[in-house]
């Protein structure tokens, strides 16, 4: 039993060898520019050639290299107007580079028996109308206890507007400075 153990191995490594070999059985041979062929196209052999990924190359942890770059991966105008827009109610979590803002319960002293909380997202780099979300949740006090309220899609709406207002406004300060 020891003895097939040991020549099986060497076997095995030899087929899989071959295998292996067998794998790249393609050969081509390296073509060299002639001098023919530069004369002919006036293209520089030592030139760099064109990728799939474009011009800059492939941007993983980046945008767009001729933007500017100041830290933050969202719309500076948005984020800037959200805060502005919302400072009235308490911060729960602010991301500038996930372009999330959080706020916390807030209730306005005229209904102490409801309370609202935001979450603002900002989905793009440029100042546009569908580069921000923001999601509002409701609750109204019953018996002691906060229950949900449906809150409809126009509030939301409204919401978002009031911040690209703002946006834009900020956009137009910056320029005229």
């Amino acid at each position: 039993m020891k003895h097939t153990n040991i020549l099986l191995f060497p076997i095995l490594f030899l087929l899989c060898g071959l295998l292996l070999t067998n794998c790249s059985s393609v050969k081509s041979e390296a073509k060299y520019p002639t001098g023919a062929d530069r004369a002919s196209t006036n293209d520089d052999i030592y030139a760099k050639s064109p990728s799939i990924f474009g011009k800059d190359g492939l941007s993983l942890f980046g945008g767009n290299k001729d933007e500017e770059d100041n830290g933050i991966c969202v719309n500076s105008y948005l984020w800037r107007a959200s805060l502005d827009t919302f400072s009235f109610m308490p911060l729960d979590k602010a991301d500038p580079f996930g372009g999330v803002i959080t706020t916390d319960w807030y209730s306005p002293a005229e209904t102490l028996n409801e309370r609202l909380k935001l979450n603002v997202l900002i989905l793009s780099k440029s100042l546009k109308s569908d580069g921000i979300k923001v999601s509002v949740f409701k609750q109204q006090k019953s018996g002691g206890a906060w229950k949900d309220i449906a809150v409809s899609a126009d509030t939301e709406r409204q919401l978002e507007n009031a911040i690209l207002t703002r946006a834009r406004q900020l956009r137009v300060a910056d320029i005229e400075s």
